[in-house]
């Protein structure tokens, strides 16, 4: 996959992120900034940080968990050290930080 390719998957992928946190009805508020989505978990401010690495072509993920690096493989992006998918992972780090079950589809 070259840069623009990556570019082009990665900036979908925040926006698709965005959409499912607006359709999950949970209090979630996100803000995206060149490459980089904050969500921020209402109910105590903590926060999980999806951002592109251009340079890798990487999707990173930050969480009170530990720090996920995911590659794309065929339609997913899969996570280096866990194997999950990124939307495995977004549920299971959003619901451990928010304290209630976060269900995102994308």
């Amino acid at each position: 996959m070259n840069e623009s390719e990556f570019t082009q998957i990665a900036d979908q992928l925040m926006i698709d992120i965005e959409e499912a946190v607006d359709a999950s009805g949970t209090d979630i508020d996100y803000e995206g900034n060149n490459g980089v989505l904050t969500l921020t978990m209402e109910a105590n401010g903590s926060v999980v940080i999806v951002s592109r690495q251009t340079a890798v072509a990487q999707i990173w993920v930050a969480a009170r968990s530990g720090g996920f690096h995911f590659v794309w493989q065929g339609e997913h992006w899969h996570c280096t050290t866990t194997g999950e998918t990124l939307l495995q992972l977004m549920n299971r780090v959003c619901t451990e930080q928010a304290g209630e079950a976060v269900e995102l589809v994308f």
